[in-house]
């Protein structure tokens, strides 16, 4: 069985889909459509743009979006996938492969989640941190006891064994680094990222993406999407949309995801999108 895999916020560089826009005409009429419907020329942004252009959450969402869900349109037949997942911003892309949403609407829903998401961050100060070599167990237990003191971090993304991703404030990811590296932690690094996702911290997008979401059509998926509150496979749109809005401010269960995708069945995974961060995190899980 074949799982496609779609990255999410991390996986930008400049240039990306300039190949697919020149090669591919229905690449082309999709990034066109797309310039339309955000209303600036985010292909100028990402064939020619900056690194720091890149890295406004209202431009690398939407970017990572169409270069993901265009590589898949332009494999036309040979894209049959058994099942999919996303990560984070991912989810949407995989959704949109799979038929649960339209472009318009996939499109549309990634640029309200990349506003709301900078509006929460600008509201208050946040970051993350990737702490590495230290058991998910403990890394939660630190967090935990932080919390008990009156710090907000939490565990934000689970990427692979021995990579868990924490979100807080800033002074709360100081002290949690300081802490997983007393704890053992063979590293704790802050992250270049405009604030907490995935955490209590992004609660006011969660309930303005909440909104747009209840507004928009869902299908059913043609395959199952592993989504990353629960890392179970979904087909029902309601249960779709609900965990689509709980994961703003819920952890990205990513290995527990490929687990799932393992035990189903998957014997195949292809990464969808710009970059190969996804390959080397299954690598990983998979032993």
């Amino acid at each position: 069985m074949k799982a496609y895999v779609f990255p999410g916020q991390g996986a930008q560089a400049v240039g990306m889909g300039k190949d697919l826009y020149d090669e591919y005409p229905v690449a082309k009429d999709l990034f066109e459509k797309a310039n339309e419907l955000l209303g600036f020329r985010i292909t100028d942004l990402m064939f020619e743009g900056t690194d720091d252009d890149l890295r406004q959450t209202r431009v690398t969402q939407p970017a990572v979006f169409l270069h993901s869900v265009i590589k898949a349109r332009c494999l036309g037949d040979d894209f049959k996938p058994d099942m999919v997942a996303g990560h984070s911003l991912g989810e949407f892309s995989a959704l949109v492969a799979c038929g649960a949403l339209s472009f318009e609407s996939g499109l549309k829903l990634v640029h309200a989640r990349a506003l709301a998401m900078q509006k929460a961050c600008d509201a208050r100060p946040s970051t993350m941190a990737a702490i590495i070599a230290l058991p998910d167990e403990q890394v939660e237990q630190i967090c935990l006891d932080l919390q008990k003191e009156g710090e907000m971090v939490v565990p934000a993304n689970y990427n692979c064994p021995g990579q868990v991703v924490i979100s807080g404030t800033m002074e709360s990811i100081g002290k949690a680094c300081a802490a997983m590296k007393v704890a053992g932690a063979k590293r704790a690094l802050p992250l270049k990222v405009g604030g907490a996702f995935h955490s209590p911290l992004m609660e006011p997008a969660r309930v303005e993406l909440g909104e747009a979401i209840g507004q928009t059509e869902f299908l059913t998926p043609f395959c199952p999407i592993y989504q990353n509150v629960d890392a179970h496979p979904h087909t029902n749109p309601d249960e779709i949309k609900a965990n689509l809005i709980a994961q703003l401010t819920s952890p990205v269960r990513w290995t527990q995801c490929v687990e799932h995708m393992l035990a189903d069945g998957a014997e195949e995974f292809v990464e969808c999108g710009p970059g190969t961060v996804l390959q080397g995190l299954i690598k990983k899980i998979r032993k």
